[in-house]
């Protein structure tokens, strides 16, 4: 993928392989960190970028573009408009990881950030009344909008998914994250294309409203929404699992401890989705799990005792350290 005449990206193709996770006899988990971005969002960038460039005429000359992000989104559309010559506005709220803020300042995005919650009790949809009011005020602003462009939806159908399917020939389950859910929507409509087989299990995080359950407080970024995202879609989903964040932490630390994998949040709450599938489903069958970012923007949130300590009410550091009292909670 270019992202412009001097760079070139190439998609991320590297899975790592668990032989023994719960039981699975062949887990590949789909490392999106290894990406320029340190996420999957630098897919969607590349396409929302290059279709407003190819559809819409603008030009770095005239137009700044804006989005609102939780952070990885941002952090891909910083390094897509800095190459490209725009100017970025990035809408934030008060659960972005700060290394995820420092890393879009240092690709010199200016940073605008909400401090109210919406009904939901989330942030989105203030975030998105911002937006709606800098268009409403200044014409040469462009909205990338990821919530409710197609083009994040095919950026994910023309690449994530082929590329699992290019190196896993049968895949029995996939695994998905639902954010925006166009990582979701695009593998579901091309694995009902070209693997109608692939059972899709979309994971949620408890208290979003993105599939219509009741909301509540959530911290973690990335997956989870406080507004339903206009591309959002079940076709081709078998099944939709939601995950409590205090279940997600603990899996990102086991992952950690037991496989050194030093994952993020969506990637805990994804897996601890396949955690939970463990007694539902044969286990010598082929499971891909899609895992979104590495562990380096949450040292602040997942990874830090105190933050889960006033987040959450709960004391994680004795369970955590002693690696048998973690590995026992398991068994």
């Amino acid at each position: 993928m270019l992202i412009n005449n001097q760079t070139e990206i190439d998609s991320n193709n590297i899975f790592y392989k668990i032989k023994d996770f719960f039981g699975f006899k062949n887990l590949n988990i789909k490392l999106e960190g290894l990406n320029i971005a340190g996420s999957i969002k630098i897919k969607a960038a590349i396409y929302l970028i290059d279709n407003l460039e190819k559809n819409y005429n603008i030009s770095p000359s005239k137009n700044t573009i804006i989005e609102s992000s939780s952070g990885n989104l941002g952090i891909a559309l910083s390094i897509v408009c800095k190459s490209k010559g725009y100017k970025f506005i990035c809408v934030i709220d008060p659960n972005i990881p700060p290394l995820s803020r420092k890393l879009m300042e240092v690709y010199g995005a200016e940073i605008m950030q909400v401090t109210k919650k919406d009904k939901s009790g989330g942030y989105l949809s203030t975030r998105i009344e911002l937006i709606e009011k800098l268009l409403e005020d200044n014409k040469n602003i462009v909205w990338t909008n990821q919530y409710s462009s197609k083009v994040n939806t095919f950026a994910h159908y023309n690449t994530t998914a082929k590329e699992i399917l290019r190196e896993i020939k049968t895949v029995d389950y996939l695994f998905i994250g639902a954010g925006t859910t166009g990582t979701l929507t695009g593998c579901a409509q091309y694995f009902k294309e070209y693997s109608s087989n692939t059972k899709i299990i979309a994971v949620d995080a408890k208290g979003s409203v993105t599939f219509g359950y009741p909301p509540s407080a959530r911290y973690i970024p990335g997956l989870g929404t406080s507004k339903k995202p206009g591309i959002c879609s079940t076709d081709n989903i078998f099944d939709i699992l939601l995950v409590e964040e205090t279940d997600t932490i603990r899996m990102c630390h086991y992952l950690l401890k037991k496989y050194c994998l030093f994952l993020g949040g969506s990637s805990g709450t994804i897996l601890e989705a396949v955690r939970r599938y463990a007694n539902k489903i044969n286990q010598n069958l082929t499971v891909v799990a899609i895992s979104p970012d590495f562990g380096d923007k949450y040292l602040d949130t997942v990874y830090n005792y105190e933050w889960i300590k006033n987040k959450y009410g709960i004391d994680f550091m004795q369970e955590v350290e002693d690696e048998s009292k973690l590995f026992n909670y398991y068994s």
